[in-house]
């Protein structure tokens, strides 16, 4: 009867934890990626711009089209103020390389060899939209591209 008890107190407690732990106001913090130039990017140096993440890996073919997708609307979103940065999950620079080789990215592409970004924004799959505000914080997680992201962006 006393592990029930206790139970019942330590898992809402524990479900609070996750809860505040995955907050989705969390600030991006200082994590530098190479982008595929060898410049870093501090995506913390985002702020003062909301800003579009997009995590992706080459071998998913629902990344190739909201690559596309993003790589066609970018210049509209660019000229809304809004920064796009495509974030490669965990594959070499050379398999990133050769994937664009011969196609024309609009938006500047990052390397997250280690994972460092995608474990700090609790990335479970791909395609993943990260969308921050002009603070830095995280303001909605999607698995593809949200049509209203002007409305959650430039409130």
């Amino acid at each position: 009867m006393g592990i029930f008890i206790k139970s019942r107190i330590f898992l809402p407690l524990v479900l609070i934890f996750l809860i505040l732990g995955c907050s989705k106001t969390e600030a991006a913090g200082d994590i530098i990626l190479r982008d595929l130039n060898g410049r870093q990017v501090n995506l913390s140096g985002q702020k003062g711009r909301p800003a579009i993440l997009l995590f992706w890996t080459t071998w998913c073919r629902f990344c190739r089209d909201e690559i596309k997708a993003l790589n066609q609307n970018y210049t509209q979103i660019e000229r809304e103020g809004i920064t796009v940065l495509a974030v490669n999950v965990s594959e070499s620079e050379d398999k990133v390389r050769k994937f664009f080789k011969g196609y024309p990215l609009n938006f500047r592409l990052l390397l997250d060899e280690n994972g460092l970004a995608s474990g700090k924004y609790h990335i479970f799959g791909v395609p993943t939209y990260i969308l921050l505000d002009e603070n830095g914080k995280v303001i909605a997680s999607e698995n593809r591209f949200p049509s209203n992201y002007k409305a959650l962006l430039l409130r």
